[in-house]
């Protein structure tokens, strides 16, 4: 079996170690399929993907992946209660409007929970805004006016937000690029990525 690091994005590397094999996965924001496509693969994941954009559902097509197009802020009433053992979410959420009822909704969808998100806390985000500016970096690219991010997290914010939303953390993970940080996250982090399920 060829290792998710080798193929994979860091993120859906950490992800798809922690799908064990044969697990149901619905990826919401799926992208191109990537990640559906490692599980399917190398874990004999059956697996279904959300995504909106024309070219990413073209993209998933094209591997072979199962994908529904549309918009998870529009609802997921179309997936049953409990009909995954894993729902995933990479880097999306941030991106939704409704971010507290994304996250009810795939905690009745699946067993677990997957879900990463851009570490607003970092150390280089806190200079920027210390100079007066919002961080445009490689890791958030984009000016605040034309940003598809909604929502700004650091991850003590998001682990508070879980746990009050009646979440039980199960592991978490946190990146800079492609290093694992395991000292001062919220400051050295630049991506956190949370295990979880409802209580």
């Amino acid at each position: 079996m060829t290792p998710p690091d080798r193929l994979l994005r860091t993120d859906l590397a950490q992800i798809a170690r922690w799908v064990k094999p044969h697990s149901r996965v619905l990826d919401l924001g799926c992208g191109d399929g990537a990640l559906l496509h490692w599980l399917s693969a190398h874990q004999r994941c059956p697996g279904v993907g959300v995504e909106i954009a024309d070219e990413k559902v073209l993209a998933c097509v094209r591997r072979g992946v199962e994908v529904v197009q549309a918009d998870i802020d529009r609802g997921l009433a179309m997936f049953a209660r409990g009909r995954f053992d894993v729902v995933v979410l990479s880097q999306a959420l941030q991106s939704t409007h409704e971010t507290e009822r994304v996250l009810r909704e795939i905690g009745e969808i699946g067993q677990e929970c997957i879900v990463s998100i851009p570490n607003f806390g970092h150390w280089s985000h806190v200079v920027s805004l210390l100079k007066g500016y919002m961080p445009v970096n490689k890791r958030l690219p984009y000016a605040w006016y034309n940003t598809p991010n909604l929502h700004f997290a650091t991850v003590k914010d998001f682990e508070e937000f879980l746990v009050n939303l009646g979440f039980d953390i199960l592991d978490r993970a946190y990146l800079d690029e492609s290093r694992v940080i395991t000292w001062l996250p919220n400051l050295r982090s630049t991506l956190a990525i949370y295990r979880f399920k409802k209580k």
